[in-house]
């Protein structure tokens, strides 16, 4: 599988953005799609994860409440809203897809840069 991550920008402090990853190539219903996000000098955050047959869906505590991950099924697309953005949510956001049954990333989308100015 094939992804696509695009919808990163530069806001505000308190400004929402939604990303978007769309699937393409071999998709399966048996997939987890990810969000991740790496900022410069820290390691890479795990923020979400949406189970793509059940719809189930983690968050990581760093964002709990602020972010929301869905998919689209229609449109092969996992869309991560993030609300009252902070400075430090600047990052680069990566989605990933997994199959259900393992636990290795193995597909990744190119990134998309959010800034949050304060």
């Amino acid at each position: 599988v094939q992804l696509q991550a695009s919808g990163g920008g530069l806001v505000q402090a308190g400004d929402s953005l939604r990303l978007s990853c769309v699937a393409s190539g071999r998709t399966s219903s048996r997939y987890y799609i990810g969000w991740f996000r790496q900022a410069p000098g820290k390691e890479r955050e795990s923020l979400a994860r949406i189970n793509w047959s059940s719809g189930s869906t983690y968050y990581a505590d760093s964002v709990k409440g602020r972010f929301t991950i869905a998919r689209d099924s229609a449109k092969n697309t996992v869309y991560l809203q993030m609300n009252s953005l902070k400075p430090e949510d600047t990052a680069v956001y990566y989605c990933a897809a997994r199959p259900d049954y393992g636990a290795v990333y193995e597909s990744w989308g190119q990134g998309t840069q959010v800034t949050v100015s304060s």
